[in-house]
């Protein structure tokens, strides 16, 4: 009975998830808001589904062990290494992903009429290069004045 109920449990937070996912990508608007949800309603929704199926692998398979009968552990197991694959290549995938489209150009919608930020700090560095430029020419036409200023000096003590 109590397996059952969490084999439920699970498959019922599993079909939220992925629930949430689908109303996520028919609702955001571009393509990197749309990549949230869908990398969520597939992890979410499948790890609480493979949680159902170790659950269900590990009660059938005690069952089981009366009989001699351990396909069910294996089943659990195997579970557990797609549930592993999963959680490392989803987070991953989502990544390169949205890592390909940023490189290919591909930018995220306006929202009210003002344009995204895509990346403030790719901005805060442009300024930062800006200012080091105009440092620098500040300080080589100073310098330059400086060399100006003494030469005038040295030419008016020349003079007098």
């Amino acid at each position: 009975m109590i397996p059952e109920i969490a084999i439920y449990v699970c498959l019922g937070i599993s079909l939220f998830f992925s629930a949430l996912g689908a109303i996520g990508i028919l609702r955001f608007p571009d393509f990197y808001t749309r990549l949230h949800p869908a990398t969520k309603c597939t992890t979410f929704g499948g790890i609480f589904a493979c949680f159902a199926a170790i659950i269900f692998g590990i009660w059938k398979g005690i069952d089981g062990m009366k009989s001699g009968d351990m396909s069910m552990f294996v089943l659990s197991i195997h579970v557990f290494i797609v549930l592993v694959c999963l959680l490392l290549t989803n987070p991953t995938g989502a990544h390169a992903i949205a890592r390909a489209a940023h490189r290919s150009g591909v930018y995220p919608k306006t929202w009210g009429g003002k344009p995204v930020e895509v990346d403030v700090l790719y901005k805060e560095k442009e300024k930062m290069v800006e200012v080091a430029r105009l440092t620098k020419t500040d300080n080589i036409l100073l310098s330059e004045d400086t060399k100006n200023t003494k030469s005038a000096n040295s030419t008016k003590e020349a003079n007098e």
